[in-house]
């Protein structure tokens, strides 16, 4: 057996391996307990599936490698260290963007770097190219509207889906013709320009509301584009990995919807949040608030509080905050809930980081579904910047955008709190009429200095 069929079985194992720790680093992610543990199972099955890359294809200078690895770490670390929680979903949708970039210059350079390629290889390098300038360009669209540089509103062209369909016929013909005439660079660069063009649209028409499925959706676009680069460059980690977060990512898509109700193809092709059909019913209607000394003696006399986080508890930093007044009401003989909903947020996932970050102990954490057959029982509910996820309209209003979204139902508890800086509607720009419920009031202010102000209320 001579050294290059050693290194053969070497890599073979290698790659085995990575795939293993990666699946491995992967099942851990889901549970808070070990999510930590996954993430750094899964680093070291990437460094290793590197380590081994750079081998296998030969690389003769490093310097490059070595200059890419050090601004990476360096980028890596300030983001790590200087991106507020509050900023993480607008973090995981420039990652997606980046991984689908990668995958398109990956897919092109393959191409210019070949002196010829078969059909096979031509298709691949074309999906490769095609999902990364989807990704790249919706990725740093989502991003935008995350960051609120755009409207969160949907825009959609005239005859959107008409468009959509044209744009996508245009990508196929693009690729066909390409694949005919591979060294004819204005089909290759039509493909690039269509496939842009398709995610800017795409992600463009989606609503605020469903930006939490978008970035779900994002991510396993991204992962599908990974997976169509490693049959590029034939690297069977990189197809592994790829599948996996392809995989994943559509399967938590699909349960981002289910928790709203509605199917993928109405989230892509319908302008959730684009109107709102308690406008009219709620003229002439008036908000009760109420002050922080009125709302603590309704808190110290509760049996049963459960807190409904949030984007606007992100906003307010305030994660900390609702833990230490939660503590205290526990130590008053309260029992404290969280109420989570799976779409709360930006992202999957958002208000269990935020909550996580404070050491809120996870079992307290109650999902949607577990958390309504209660509700009756419970004295007060404190809703904590949330907006769609608790609006009535969901349950009774036909005309609502939001109608039929299953919702955490605080209208069935005794009396709820709203904290909230103003009246406004939330980012999917759909009015609450949860706000002008009877056992409805509101405390108007930033929510860290709400709380702050409740729990000196007990303390003094």
């Amino acid at each position: 057996m001579n050294l290059i069929q050693l290194f053969e079985i070497f890599k073979t194992f290698s790659y085995a391996l990575a795939a293993f720790l990666l699946i491995i680093g992967l099942k851990k992610l889901s549970s808070p307990d070990t999510a930590r543990q996954g993430n750094t199972i899964s680093a070291a099955g990437m460094l290793l599936a590197v380590i081994v890359a750079l081998v296998d294809f030969n690389i003769l200078s490093y310097t490059g490698i070595g200059i890419g690895l050090g601004v990476g770490a360096v980028i890596g670390f300030l983001a790590a260290r200087l991106v507020p929680m509050t900023s993480m979903p607008e973090m995981v949708a420039l990652l997606n963007g980046f991984g689908g970039g990668s995958s398109l210059l990956l897919g092109w350079s393959a191409f210019l770097m070949s002196s010829s390629m078969n059909v096979f290889g031509l298709t691949v390098v074309g999906l490769s190219i095609f999902i990364g300038a989807v990704t790249f360009v919706g990725s740093i669209l989502a991003w935008a509207k995350l960051s609120q540089l755009i409207p969160g509103r949907p825009i959609s062209l005239p005859l959107h889906n008409f468009m959509s369909a044209l744009i996508l016929s245009g990508i196929i013909t693009s690729i066909i013709l390409w694949i005919q005439a591979p060294y004819n660079m204005t089909y290759l660069y039509c493909l690039i320009g269509l496939s842009a063009l398709l995610g800017l649209t795409s992600v463009m028409s989606i609503g605020g509301g469903d930006m939490p499925v978008v970035i779900s959706l994002l991510n396993s676009y991204s992962g599908i584009a990974a997976c169509a680069s490693g049959f590029v460059i034939m690297n069977l980690l990189l197809i592994v990995a790829g599948a996996m977060v392809g995989a994943s990512g559509i399967i938590l898509t699909m349960i981002m919807c289910k928790s709203m109700n509605r199917s993928l193809r109405h989230v892509l092709f319908s302008g959730f949040g684009s109107s709102s059909g308690s406008s009219k019913a709620l003229e002439g209607k008036e908000a009760k608030s109420i002050a922080t000394s009125d709302a603590y003696y309704v808190l110290e006399a509760a049996q049963s509080v459960v807190v409904v986080p949030g984007y606007g508890m992100a906003v307010a930093q305030a994660q900390h905050v609702v833990k230490e007044l939660a503590q205290i009401l526990e130590a008053n003989g309260t029992e404290v809930r969280f109420a989570i909903h799976p779409v709360a947020g930006r992202m999957p996932g958002h208000m269990n980081v935020l909550l996580a970050e404070a050491d809120v102990p996870y079992d307290v954490l109650i999902e949607m579904d577990d958390i309504n057959p209660t509700m009756d029982s419970v004295d007060v509910c404190l809703v904590i910047g949330a907006n769609d996820v608790v609006n009535p309209d969901a349950l009774n209003n036909e005309d609502s955008p939001i109608y039929g979204m299953p919702i955490i139902e605080v209208t069935r508890c005794r009396s709820t709190f709203v904290l909230k800086r103003s009246m406004n509607p939330g980012f999917a720009g759909i009015q609450n009429p949860l706000f002008f419920e009877d056992n409805t009031q509101m405390i108007f202010g930033d929510a860290k200095q709400t709380l702050q102000d409740l729990i000196t209320e007990f303390k003094s």
